[in-house]
């Protein structure tokens, strides 16, 4: 039995030694960055008939201290469309589907947006731009982070304007300028 053990125990040895971890490392060559500047509009159909948008939890809680008529702390899930223009007939090009957190208070109302800007047309498709950013209602120009991508804006980082071209009870219009790093 001693012998039996011995020769497990030098079997096991000799099949670590054999079988090493192996990994071929290639030096880094770095692209060159590009900057891809995009401009388009963001619709937002927040009723009527194919809403956009739709409250998906909201808190137990709820104030009328705060300026919205959302209480405070709403999640919501979006699947906004992406146009070449402000126009109802204008090009569709992509949708930007996410969360947002509604967070309103005495002062003002933000509210905090993930999204995933999809291209389905032109050069970009298939591709698309991940944004994360706090978005006060109350200003006119919002500045979003551009945080990644896929497809040809893979490790995409950058930054856009977002600025309300028309604004409703039912339908809201951005503008977006977008300024993609991308490799």
């Amino acid at each position: 039995m001693k012998r039996l053990t011995w020769i497990l125990i030098l079997h096991l040895f000799s099949v670590s030694v054999q079988s090493q971890y192996y990994t071929e490392s290639l030096p880094y060559d770095p692209e060159e960055a590009k900057v891809t500047n995009l401009h388009f509009f963001l619709h937002e159909f927040l009723s009527g008939s194919n809403p956009t948008v739709a409250m998906i939890a909201q808190a137990n809680i709820t104030s009328s201290d705060n300026n919205s008529s959302v209480p405070f702390s709403t999640v919501f899930a979006l699947d906004d469309i992406l146009k070449t223009g402000p126009e109802d007939n204008s090009e569709v090009i992509g949708n930007a589907q996410g969360l947002g957190v509604l967070i309103a208070d005495t002062n003002t109302t933000n509210l905090l947006w993930y999204w995933d800007f999809g291209f389905i047309t032109g050069k970009f498709n298939g591709s698309s731009i991940s944004m994360f950013a706090r978005n006060p209602t109350t200003i006119t120009v919002r500045e979003l982070s551009v945080v990644g991508g896929r497809g040809k804006f893979r490790m995409a980082k950058g930054f856009a304007q977002l600025k309300d071209y028309s604004r409703n009870d039912t339908t809201i219009i951005a503008e977006l300028n977008v300024t993609v790093i991308h490799y």
